[in-house]
């Protein structure tokens, strides 16, 4: 399970993003919810069906006043790539090195060894407060069929942040 628990600020950090430029999760507070999730890598079957979901349903989101992050240890290079290809219209920040995934204690590893961040949403309110932790399955757990009910689940709890700001 995640290190960074409900109840708490969540750690602030600073990644670049696809778009260009770098990511500040503290820039949101005061300004917005977020809906920050971590996801193994790039261009996987089961990545691209959880990043297109978010895609799908962003519209639902930004009307509830969140922003959705993805992150993963892959490169902007790779980012650019996954976004480009599959349409994502969110920011996806790289973590190369994994020190965020390590700071929110969800760095893990494929069965190859490779680093990888584990399948980790955290809804975080206005304040910065992480409000809900989903983790939905380590990285050798098959999910496919639970990536709809996922993003669901999250927009489903969006709406409860701003009633606890």
């Amino acid at each position: 399970m995640a290190a960074v628990k409900a109840g708490v600020v969540a750690p602030d950090f600073e990644l670049s993003s696809h778009q260009g430029g770098t990511v500040r999760l503290s820039n949101y507070r005061g300004k917005s919810d977020v809906v920050l999730y971590f996801y193994p890598r790039d261009n996987t079957s089961v990545c691209t069906a959880e990043a297109c979901s978010f895609r799908d349903h962003l519209g639902d989101f930004s009307s509830k006043g969140a922003q959705v992050l993805g992150v993963s240890v892959d490169s902007v290079d790779s980012h650019k790539a996954f976004a480009q290809g599959n349409r994502l219209n969110f920011p996806l920040l790289a973590d190369p090195d994994g020190k965020v995934a390590a700071l929110y204690g969800i760095l893990g590893t494929f069965p190859d060894g490779k680093p990888a961040a584990q399948r980790v949403t955290f809804l975080i309110d206005k304040k910065g407060v992480v409000r809900e932790v989903q983790q939905l399955w380590d990285l050798k757990t098959p999910i496919k069929d639970v990536l709809e009910s996922h993003t669901q689940t999250v927009r489903d709890h969006v709406p409860d942040l701003a009633g606890r700001v």
